[in-house]
């Protein structure tokens, strides 16, 4: 008689490359960079290997843009540091996740640039 073992996760990179790439409707929808992941991240966790990894840092990236946000609108009256802090979050709020969507299509760990560690 064999076992079946449920507990073994399968390897599944276009779903990490689409986990990432979804961070990208923030620019459409203004919030699915969020919601999308996190759905993903939640329901994928356990069925996915390294689907963890890469929804902590996806989620936590997300949260840091938001942070770089609420905190770059007030200081746009501090002689404009606001705006620069607006435009580096937007920048890196769409280049790294394309960069971090190549890196898992490789099997790579992600590796987001000026992520505050709040999922750990």
């Amino acid at each position: 008689m064999e076992v079946l073992n449920h507990t073994q996760k399968r390897t599944d990179n276009p779903l990490l490359v689409i986990t990432h790439l979804s961070q990208l409707l923030t620019y459409f929808t203004g919030f699915g960079g969020l919601v999308v992941p996190l759905i993903l991240w939640l329901t994928q966790k356990d069925k996915v290997e390294d689907m963890d990894a890469h929804g902590k840092q996806i989620i936590n990236f997300q949260i840091s843009l938001i942070l770089y946000m609420i905190i770059g609108i007030p200081a746009i009256l501090l002689l404009g540091v606001g705006i620069l802090i607006l435009i580096f979050a937007c920048i890196i709020g769409f280049v790294m996740p394309i960069v971090n969507a190549i890196k898992a299509s490789n099997g790579e760990a992600p590796s987001y640039f000026a992520t505050f560690r709040i999922i750990k």
